[in-house]
């Protein structure tokens, strides 16, 4: 008996919508199923500017995309990171960067090796040992290139984009491997008698569709998941209190950074997102500490340049659906769960939800085993990337406002707690069970953030003051080198990639569904 999938629907576009719709489109060729995309052009998406983690790059070779030609058709620029203003305490600056500091030795992660350091030299940088830090600084960017052992030959990068040209992208790609795209507003959810299993969907125009499986990518509401499922939601906002965000772009400066900013602000905090066409802006706060119009004012008056549009105030609730894939229905995206971007998670997550569903990808009898994998693994992911988040908001010495007092002092999950306590010991940091942050992006945040171990790994030892002296003479020497052998940001792009003007009459568009 033939069980496979005969269709597919996908309920909602925007980026997680068509992420998924490309991707299924890519393995799932020669006929093997019908894939339908419905989405309507009155719904407005939440792209704002989207900022991205390395990861990305996985999924563009995965589909074959070409970057440069990927690059200007999303107005994109390149990132080696995040810096972060203001979250230790106010008037603080670090750098979470992409790729490791320095190089690991005699077996001896790098960074316990800098600790012993820093207790020799209490004004240490750390900075000075991280390529993407140094290249961020001096706003360079380019491709890792073949050149042995320089640091030159493994630059990790990502890339910040616009999200409406982005699904605009994907869309094309998708339609020519095949989806359909079907133009409409889901207005009844019909369910299976049998077992509960969605049946179809049914159009504003009276359309009714069938599936065998449903894609949920229709935001918040989470349409299917929880509309017609009622799976339910886990709210975290205990741990991440912020709960609403103020949005605008503006034009750009003069420079253009290869890195996101998030800066730290009296009930929040603040993105900046440099695109080639513009900056995308956005002010994360939490009700509870601050006003709408407050946070309106804090936003604009922070601003690189003159908005190029109206502000607009999104309302969301930290947190994840109770089950992430539930009967016949997969929710990705918003629908699935949200956590604030304060590390450019939210694509990655989208594009995470779609490998694991290929990976456990059902036919029509649905293993019930499959599912409940792909929730706890899922589950997991969502709740490692949220301590991660929760550690900028605990891990600060900042009590000028309640909002900061309350962070501060609120109890944190167990797994957090212990990750702080080992690190507090002798500066260990650990990657545990594949989570999405490496050792590296703990060790950035807790010393970034003004964490202070007691001690350091004894193993660094084995390696003799004067020895270790030269050892990082010689890794801060060939990191500052590689910097100083990179291109402009904005010449490389220029080089590469430049994307060609908006035309005028689709500028305002753009700036509208952004």
């Amino acid at each position: 008996m033939d069980n496979r999938l005969r269709q597919i629907v996908i309920v909602g576009g925007g980026t997680a919508g068509w992420m998924t719709a490309a991707t299924l489109s890519r393995f799932l060729k020669n006929g093997y199923t019908t894939i339908r995309l419905i989405e309507s052009d009155e719904i407005g998406t939440v792209g704002v500017g989207e900022s991205t983690i390395p990861q990305i790059n996985n999924f563009n070779r995965s589909l074959g995309i070409d970057e440069n030609d990927f690059v200007r058709k999303t107005q994109a620029t390149f990132k080696l990171g995040i810096e972060f203003a203001n979250w230790g305490k106010i008037g603080d600056r670090y750098f979470h960067p992409f790729g490791p500091y320095g190089q690991d030795m005699e077996g001896v992660p790098f960074y316990a090796y800098w600790l012993k350091m820093r207790e020799i030299d209490k004004s240490l940088s750390l900075e000075e040992y991280s390529l993407q830090c140094l290249a961020a600084q001096h706003n360079k960017f380019m491709r890792p290139i073949n050149a042995g052992n320089s640091p030159l030959s493994a630059i990790a990068y990502a890339f910040q984009l616009d999200a409406v040209l982005y699904a605009r992208y994907l869309r094309e790609y998708a339609e020519t491997r095949g989806v359909k795209r079907s133009e409409g507003k889901v207005v009844d959810v019909a369910l299976r008698n049998e077992d509960g299993f969605v049946d179809s969907v049914t159009l504003e125009s009276g359309e009714r569709v069938e599936g065998d499986l449903f894609i949920d990518c229709t935001g918040f509401r989470g349409l299917l998941i929880e509309g017609a499922l009622k799976t339910g939601y886990e709210e975290w906002n205990h741990w991440l209190p912020c709960d609403r965000a103020v949005v605008v772009p503006c034009e750009s400066g003069r420079g253009l950074p290869p890195f996101t900013r998030s800066t730290a602000r009296e009930a929040g905090w603040q993105w900046r997102i440099p695109l080639q066409h513009r900056m995308g802006n956005g002010y994360v706060y939490s009700s509870a500490f601050t006003t709408d119009a407050d946070a309106a004012m804090t936003l604009l008056g922070n601003l690189e340049g003159a908005p190029l549009a109206e502000l607009r105030v999104l309302n969301f609730t930290t947190g994840r659906r109770k089950k992430f894939w539930n009967k016949n229905v997969v929710a990705l995206g918003l629908s699935s769960g949200f956590l604030e971007p304060l590390e450019s998670t939210s694509i990655h997550l989208i594009q995470s939800g779609v490998a694991r569903l290929l990976q456990m990808f059902p036919d029509r009898r649905f293993e019930q085993v499959e599912i409940d994998r792909y929730n706890r693994l899922t589950t997991f992911e969502f709740e490692k990337v949220r301590d991660f988040l929760i550690l900028h908001y605990s891990a600060t010495e900042r009590s000028d406002t309640p909002f900061w007092d309350y962070c501060r002092t609120m109890s944190i999950p167990d797994y957090l707690r212990d990750k702080i306590d080992v690190f507090l010991s002798r500066g260990r940091v650990f990657r545990e069970n594949e989570e999405l942050f490496t050792d590296t992006s703990w060790f950035a945040v807790m010393v970034g953030q003004n964490l202070r171990p007691r001690g350091y790994d004894p193993l660094a030892d084995v390696m003799t003051d004067s020895m270790l002296r030269q050892r990082m003479r010689n890794i801060k020497t060939t990191i500052l080198n590689s910097c100083n052998a990179m291109p402009a940001h904005r010449d490389f792009i220029k080089k590469n990639c430049a994307a060609a003007p908006l035309p005028e009459a689709s500028v305002a568009g753009q700036l509208l569904a952004n």
